[in-house]
């Protein structure tokens, strides 16, 4: 996927529609972000499954009725190994040669409980479906630190053991700061992980969403974008989106520069950021 291309791949991340309303209106958000021509797109899939039958669905809605390249997420946490193997027999009977493996986080409430048998870490998950599938599989990498980690150096340690296990590429949480990537790739690359490590883009869709993904994801909203949030009227929702806009083309315009193998586009199931950081940065031949 990464390493045969001589451009950077581009890719665009999606989640199920959550309700009838937004599903009303998913089959235009890809048609319009398929116009950008991204080399794959990339299905979520929720908390302790609670996604599956969307996941699946919307899968075969981008894969098969849109005929683009898609990838399906797959998240560990509280299924059993027959669950996992159901998930991906569907996927593997749909065409879906690549899996992004994550171990997902504990669903929200009380009211759940886990799989005796559930994988508490990606890496034995990616391990378990390595021995059984010949998918590609993909890993997420955190350069700020996973949220639940003792520390980055023990995060980038089970990272390695990710691709020990058969991750073959690592998309890397969102950053507001490309130092953090730029040094997390060569922390990286100290201990031998040689896989692609790919960044992924967050542009700030709007500062009640920034902040709180901030707090879920461990991604710091820096001091240079904190003073740009500052400039702009919080409740003016074209200026806030215009700002993120072009704070992501100029981190994406040094990214490329650096000479990274690809982009992963955080999308939240809008189109208008992405298109128009994607259209600049091809206008300006940085793609």
């Amino acid at each position: 996927m990464y390493e045969n291309s001589k451009k950077p791949v581009i890719s665009l991340e999606f989640f199920p529609p959550r309700n009838e309303k937004a599903a009303e209106t998913f089959g235009t958000l890809i048609d319009n972000l398929s116009e950008l021509n991204p080399d794959y797109m990339s299905v979520t899939f929720g908390a302790g499954g609670s996604t599956r039958d969307g996941s699946y669905l919307t899968v075969k809605q981008v894969m098969v009725d849109k005929n683009l390249p898609t990838v399906a997420y797959i998240a560990g946490y509280g299924l059993g190994p027959d669950e996992i193997t159901d998930v991906l027999d569907k996927y593997k009977k749909l065409g879906v040669e690549t899996i992004f493996v994550i171990r997902g986080d504990k669903p929200r409430g009380d009211d759940f409980t886990p799989h005796p048998d559930n994988f508490s870490y990606a890496s034995d998950m990616i391990a378990f479906i390595k021995e059984r599938y010949d998918f590609t599989l993909g890993c997420a990498g955190y350069p700020e630190g996973h949220v639940e980690a003792e520390s980055l150096e023990k995060d980038i340690e089970y990272l390695k053991l990710k691709v020990d296990n058969g991750a073959e590429y690592v998309v890397a949480q969102y950053f507001y700061d490309n130092i953090y990537f730029f040094e997390y790739v060569a922390k990286c690359r100290a201990i031998g992980i040689n896989v692609p490590i790919i960044p992924g883009i967050m542009p700030v869709y709007t500062v009640k969403m920034t902040n709180m993904l901030s707090k879920v994801c461990g991604s710091a909203i820096t001091d240079a974008l904190q003073s740009k949030l500052d400039a702009v009227d919080g409740d003016d929702k074209e200026a806030v989106l215009n700002l993120g806009i072009d704070f992501a083309v100029e981190q994406c315009r040094e990214l490329l520069k650096e000479g990274v193998a690809g982009l992963h586009f955080y999308t939240m199931d809008r189109s208008k950021s992405t298109t128009e950081i994607i259209n600049r940065l091809k206008q300006e031949n940085f793609l």
